[in-house]
């Protein structure tokens, strides 16, 4: 059997993809897998498959992403001129471009007998669209996952062809409810699991900070939150009066914060504070792991590897992405009682709101183990596993002349 995975975009797409793709070579040794990405995350792909002794060939996709910003009215593009020239205009001309580019290059790819899968998996974002429209014409059967309450733009142009469409979030079943949903979690790494209140003071340690003092992980994910990063600036020295604190400033964005360095202090190859900063860190679920808060967007595979490690958080919802995901991903979640919610546009104009919610958890021990528990509850362990089923069952289907 052949099976073609396609994700890329965010490390949101990605880490969920490989996590399948494991369990798919797990329980088919012999299945050809082949992974198309972005040129973005093309090498990080490869880097994996090798570290992890995946058997899978990775290519590079031509894909275009379309800017698009919830809630903005005409005059916040005005107030906003960086993006709209650089962002919203030409980066949506080459947008096009490389979704048209996309459409070529998979047809070409997929069209001839030797390249044609016996089934796609689809872990949405706009990598997979010009993927996904030639698989329609060309009828090669393929299966969307979904990861957020709210499907991008990408999947619902996706969906009514697909032949299951696999959900990240749990959603209430009506009538008109296509019968081809199933709700199966989002799958994260083997590695994001619970860990001990023994390993998380090894971890704590390991990172240089005390293992007897609460420790704050504040992240915007792999770019990182400017949003994040300035509030966290404005209430750090307050902050580190009552907690130790970790703080992933992201790629992007790290440059912009290297003045706080000024509170990671060193001697002898020992952290000497409480404070320590990365640009990133490769080792995110050990570093999570030592974690007793957490301080995060609300992007829907961050939230299940929280989930998995069973972690107090505080969620700050980007509000302006298409079709206000972030922001419904964590109303669900505080309407169940598992995460704190701080609003980001409050946070800007009033820093000291997330500062009064970190220290309200630092404070409140029982309050953190309940948050935890809950959170905890969401997890849905087997949703690689389940994914993999059905992208493999999908793919006989296909190869013994089934639908599509």
């Amino acid at each position: 059997m052949k099976i073609l995975v396609v994700g890329g975009g965010s490390g949101g797409h990605i880490t969920p993809a490989i996590a399948v793709v494991r369990k798919i070579l797990e329980k088919r040794p012999r299945t050809k897998v082949e992974f198309w990405t972005d040129r973005k995350y093309y090498t990080n792909v490869s880097k994996i498959a090798v570290e992890n002794q995946l058997n899978f060939r990775t290519r590079k996709v031509s894909a275009g992403k379309f800017h698009r910003y919830a809630g903005w009215k005409f005059v916040d593009y005005f107030e906003h001129m960086d993006i709209t020239l650089k962002d919203l205009i030409l980066g949506n001309i080459l947008g096009f471009l490389g979704f048209i580019g996309g459409l070529v290059q998979s047809f070409w790819r997929l069209a001839g007998r030797e390249g044609r899968p016996d089934v796609i998996f689809l872990k949405g974002g706009y990598v997979g669209l010009p993927v996904g429209m030639v698989a329609k014409v060309l009828k090669i059967p393929y299966v969307i996952h979904e990861s957020d309450v709210v499907a991008g733009l990408a999947n619902r142009l996706l969906m009514k062809r697909a032949e299951v469409v696999a959900m990240g979030m749990p959603f209430e079943k009506t009538e008109a409810t296509p019968k081809n949903w199933e709700w199966v979690g989002i799958p994260v790494a083997k590695e994001f699991r619970k860990v001990s209140e023994a390993r998380k003071r090894e971890l704590k340690k390991a990172f240089g900070f005390c293992s007897d003092e609460t420790l704050v992980v504040v992240t915007g994910g792999s770019q990182g939150s400017r949003n994040i990063n300035e509030a966290i600036r404005a209430i750090l020295p307050e902050l580190l009066k009552k907690t130790a604190v970790g703080l992933v400033a992201g790629r992007k964005l790290y440059e912009e914060m290297v003045d706080l360095k000024q509170y990671e202090k060193w001697e002898k190859a020992t952290l000497k504070s409480n404070f320590r900063m990365w640009e990133f860190n490769s080792a995110m679920d050990e570093l999570l792991g030592a974690a007793d808060i957490v301080v995060s967007r609300a992007g829907a595979t961050t939230i299940a590897e929280l989930a998995m490690l069973e972690k107090a958080v505080i969620l700050v919802p980007f509000a302006r992405l298409p079709g206000g995901h972030q922001v419904k991903n964590a109303e669900r979640l505080k309407k169940n009682e598992a995460v704190v919610v701080v609003n980001d546009e409050k946070m800007q104009k009033k820093p000291e709101v997330l500062l009064e919610e970190i220290l309200k958890l630092v404070k409140s021990p029982k309050r953190r183990e309940e948050l935890a528990r809950k959170l905890g509850a969401e997890a849905k362990g087997d949703s690689a596993a389940r994914l993999a089923e059905i992208v493999i069952g999908v793919g006989e289907k296909g190869k013994d002349g089934g639908k599509g």
